[in-house]
């Protein structure tokens, strides 16, 4: 492993087909409402006007723990969701660009599901909503577009035809779960749409846990190799244990949003997270709601190797708790290695704890 450093200064679908890996960045929203910047139930990002100081300094630690690449804090930032949307664009785009300009950072443009498509299903209006907020990014030096977050196919395909005509690389990700969209639209014919409707790279965000991200990512490959597609692959997970989900998530969970903190994944966790994606051949690997920036440093770590450097958060870190042989305690010592952390089974610490919950039916 080499000193720390960044990627080339190569664009996203160069990097991703030279075959590097690149590392995303983490949650923002509710990182940003646990500390008191964002409201919960609305999600939106008013924080990037209102508290640019929050917004940025968590655009630094993700950059710092490794991420290669900035999205813009634009979540539900559509004009049907926000008057304003168009002044957070702008105030998102710059806070992303000053970041990333510190690190050899890519900016990514995103744009999410939008009210309109539940309530009315009209393609023009739809369109029309993701047309202005592409407008607003390309005002911008933005270096990629990711359409994020949606749990309809059909919307996904519109927002992509739409932002494909700025001539950008676009990557869309779908928080969906293996046994599809909220339609039922199996994974790999989300993934054969997708592409050709303009997609360049492909896969899922948040919603459900890594593992079962990896898993549907896994069924989009397969449906994209059986009608002939090729695309990058990308996953984007939720940073929590779900293994009770339905197809509705993680929102379906009794825990969400204000009690999520015992479902936290581990640094470890995401160790094991980021090798199974890049065995399934997914190279653009990151994390949503509930990642850390040390979450973002487990992947940087676990795929140290490939990428032929550590980020400058591992300076602070030793690997599989290698600092922790200078401790004076014995017993603390003796956890200084890779067996110890990768066999331990974390205690909740509550005695009435349940292991499992019972998501509300959606």
């Amino acid at each position: 492993v080499l000193p720390a450093g960044n990627s080339s200064g190569h664009g996203i679908l160069e990097r991703l087909d030279a075959g590097e890996v690149v590392v995303g960045d983490g949650g923002y929203v509710m990182q940003l409402e646990r500390r008191g910047y964002v409201k919960a139930g609305h999600w939106t990002p008013e924080a990037a006007v209102e508290h640019p100081e929050a917004v940025r300094q968590l655009h630094r630690e993700f950059l710092r723990a490794g991420a290669d690449v900035m999205q813009t804090f634009t979540f539900y930032c559509s004009e049907d969701k926000l008057e304003l949307s168009g002044n957070i664009n702008d105030a998102a785009c710059n806070l992303a660009r000053e970041v990333a300009d510190e690190g050899g950072a890519l900016v990514a443009g995103g744009v999410s599901q939008t009210p309109c498509y539940v309530q009315s299903h009209n393609e023009t209006e739809v369109k029309a909503i993701f047309k202005k907020q592409m407008d607003d990014f390309l005002k911008k030096d933005i270096d990629f577009l990711v359409v994020e977050y949606f749990e309809h196919v059909e919307e996904a395909v519109w927002a992509v035809e739409v932002l494909k005509t700025s001539g950008k690389t676009v990557a869309a990700t779908l928080c969906i779960a293996p046994q599809g969209d909220m339609h039922g639209v199996p994974p790999g014919e989300c993934a054969v749409r997708l592409v050709k409707a303009g997609a360049d790279i492909v896969g899922i965000n948040c919603h459900l846990d890594p593992l079962t991200c990896v898993q549907t990512v896994k069924l989009m490959k397969e449906g994209l190799e059986k009608a002939g597609l090729k695309a990058h692959l990308m996953i984007q997970p939720l940073g929590f244990h779900t293994p009770e989900c339905n197809l509705g998530g993680y929102v379906s969970l009794p825990e969400f949003p204000f009690a999520l903190e015992t479902r936290a994944m581990t640094r470890w966790d995401i160790h094991k997270y980021a090798r199974e994606a890049y065995n399934a051949g997914i190279r653009y690997i990151g994390g949503c709601c509930g990642f850390e920036p040390y979450h973002i440093r487990a992947i940087a770590e676990e795929l140290a190797t490939e990428r032929g450097f550590l980020p400058p958060a591992s300076e602070k870190h030793g690997l599989w708790g290698a600092a922790l042989e200078m401790h004076t305690k014995p017993w603390v010592r003796a956890r200084s290695r890779r067996e110890y952390w990768e066999k331990l089974l974390p205690a909740s610490g509550r005695p009435k704890c349940p292991s499992m919950a019972t998501p509300d039916v959606r």
